[in-house]
């Protein structure tokens, strides 16, 4: 391959583009976005070619054409004319957007990446549970207790990480503001993420657990000072897990 300033590309097989409920050209755009995001293609990057990617991931150049049309959506990528694919500057990225996000949270330097979660989470989780003891219904209250009641009972790493999640999710939603529904379903594989890191590197998953507790518990008796007070109790406790991650 011409020298493009890029790294050497690992071929991977057909399978492994046709993941099991993906289309094609998704995958492949998962497969690219993934090594723009981790670094191997730095922003000002040329990609190989529409031909060298079909090649790469044994797909139909439309399929890679395609892809690259997903990434462009998402910011990654900008083409040009006789130029090609270049990758976009980081600022320029969309990072609500999941894909992006799921990348972001698989690349090898996740520290940052679980920085920038908690403070984005310190800004919005500490309001939004208060309006959540003020606003919730019976029905909202419900999930997230139902929630905070599979955390504890969880067997398994994975079954608490998605309980964990869906107790926050379901705060967002019982908080009543009809902006915060979207984005969290968007920030969901970054929760997702940050609660496997936590989970499994914490060292007291029983004073996490009762940290969940009480925000349940004041969000129930309709608390909203005490329950933005709580939140903040476990945003801290988490601070201590993700301070850990090198720079």
């Amino acid at each position: 391959m011409e020298d493009t300033g890029t790294i050497n590309i690992e071929p991977i097989d057909g399978a492994t583009a046709r993941r099991a409920g993906s289309s094609v050209h998704a995958s492949v755009a998962h497969e690219i976005g993934l090594r723009i995001v981790r670094g191997d293609y730095p922003p000002g990057t040329i990609l190989p070619n529409e031909a060298k990617w079909a090649e790469t991931f044994n797909v139909s150049r439309s399929a890679v054409r395609e892809a690259i049309k997903m990434l462009m959506a998402k910011s990654l990528l900008a083409s040009r004319p006789k130029v090609g694919s270049r990758v976009e500057p980081r600022e320029r990225w969309n990072l609500l957007d999941r894909d992006v996000l799921g990348w972001y949270a698989t690349s090898p330097n996740r520290g940052p990446f679980l920085r920038t979660v908690q403070e984005f989470r310190h800004l919005i989780e500490p309001e939004a549970s208060a309006f959540a003891a003020m606003r919730r219904t019976d029905a909202q209250m419900e999930e997230i207790s139902r929630a905070c009641r599979d955390m504890k009972d969880a067997i398994t790493l994975e079954e608490r990480t998605r309980a964990d999640t869906r107790f926050h999710l379901a705060i967002l939603r019982a908080s009543g503001n009809d902006l915060l529904v979207p984005l969290g379903v968007l920030i969901e594989q970054a929760f997702d993420h940050l609660f496997v890191h936590v989970t499994r590197e914490g060292d007291d998953l029983e004073t996490a657990q009762k940290l969940h507790e009480l925000v349940e518990k004041n969000i129930r008796l309709q608390r909203p000072d005490a329950a933005r007070a709580a939140v903040r109790k476990l945003l801290a406790n988490t601070d201590k897990v993700v301070g850990r991650e090198p720079e």
